[in-house]
């Protein structure tokens, strides 16, 4: 690396801490005014469920307009309240987030400066062209889950929502013509109220578990899996072994995103019927097996070409090289999938 290039690194770095000191400013104030929101919408939200409460039991003698105005208030209150509710989990994961962006430039910061002219004595070229192809890997692979998780809102929490509008209208046309057909429809409509936000709470959970910050990664990894059953998915399987302990945060990140990208693609594109994940964590490392009876694929092909549409392989495989593990694939075509990763995992190093 040359000398203009790695003073351009460092500096780059640390203008990026200091960009990242003043959006944790500004998290910061965005999570304590988004809380105290949250906190007074609970509170209407209570007053509304005791009212619609109220009119359900004396249904009949009450008017429409007072009926029609119980619900909608009730609607409105519980969609802004769980809008902001999924807002605050945001910033609060963003928070997190930033909290290691920052502490990770901080290191790069006492690290690199006393240390460039030795650096810069030291890099090479090929380098150079190693870290740009790592980058570009990277960044392909955060847009093709981006395009995804895209897609995935479209079809399920976002088509859902129009849904509800479409019903909440027609209770509105019928409480005038047919308030029986109106008591019906809102009932369905708070039915389908409860399911899309089923709906929203896994996709947000997809997005970011925020266990997996609270409580670790086993818990989080039991909770995925019986998501996924509770979903009509009985085919996953989950043997967890070994000590419920922390990790390092990014190599829990880690885990459980190959895991998740495994078992999207054993469901979603490999049709499998039965999927099998063996997590185990030492004293010295965190291993994890993967195997399903899906169609399988062309082991040597997928790890040169990668496949946007399927499995990437080689995404996968620089993932974890990058934290110093292992990965190993094994599989044919309409033979399933096999395959196994180990990282290395010190105690106390959370």
């Amino acid at each position: 690396m040359s000398d203009t290039s790695w003073e351009q690194f460092i500096e780059m770095s640390r203008r990026n801490m200091e960009q990242t000191e003043r959006e944790l400013k500004e998290v910061d104030m965005l999570i304590q005014q988004t809380s105290s929101e949250v906190d007074r919408l609970m509170q209407r939200n209570s007053r509304a469920v005791a009212r619609a409460r109220q009119v359900e039991g004396v249904f009949d003698t009450v008017p429409r307009e007072d009926i029609k105005s119980a619900y909608n208030t009730l609607i409105e209150n519980q969609q802004r309240l769980f809008t902001m509710r999924g807002q605050l989990e945001k910033l609060q994961s963003d928070q997190k987030n930033l909290e290691r962006l920052h502490n990770l430039l901080q290191e790069i910061q006492e690290y690199v400066a006393p240390k460039q002219s030795a650096d810069q004595q030291t890099a090479s070229p090929s380098g150079d062209s190693a870290t740009q192809a790592m980058v570009i890997s990277i960044i392909e692979a955060q847009e093709q889950e981006r395009l995804r998780l895209s897609r995935q809102m479209h079809d399920g929490p976002a088509q859902s929502l129009t849904n509800l509008v479409l019903q909440a209208e027609i209770c509105e046309r019928l409480f005038d013509r047919d308030p029986d057909r109106a008591r019906t429809e809102l009932a369905e409509l708070k039915k389908n109220v409860i399911n899309t936000f089923q709906k929203v709470k896994n996709f947000i959970f997809d997005l970011r578990p925020m266990m997996l910050d609270d409580l670790g990664l086993m818990p989080t990894m039991k909770r995925y899996v019986e998501g996924i059953s509770e979903s009509g998915y009985t085919g996953l399987s989950l043997n967890v072994t070994g000590k419920d302990r922390r990790l390092a945060a990014h190599k829990e990140v880690t885990v459980f995103r190959v895991v998740q990208a495994l078992i999207h693609v054993g469901r979603e594109q490999s049709q499998a019927t039965n999927m099998t994940i063996s997590l185990d964590i030492s004293d010295s490392q965190v291993r994890v097996i993967y195997e399903d009876n899906g169609r399988g694929l062309d082991i040597d092909d997928s790890l040169t070409t990668p496949d946007a549409n399927r499995l990437n392989l080689p995404t996968l495989r620089e993932r974890i090289e990058m934290i110093n593990g292992t990965i190993s694939f094994s599989g044919n075509m309409g033979q399933g999938l096999r395959v196994s990763f180990t990282l290395p995992a010190e105690p106390g190093e959370e």
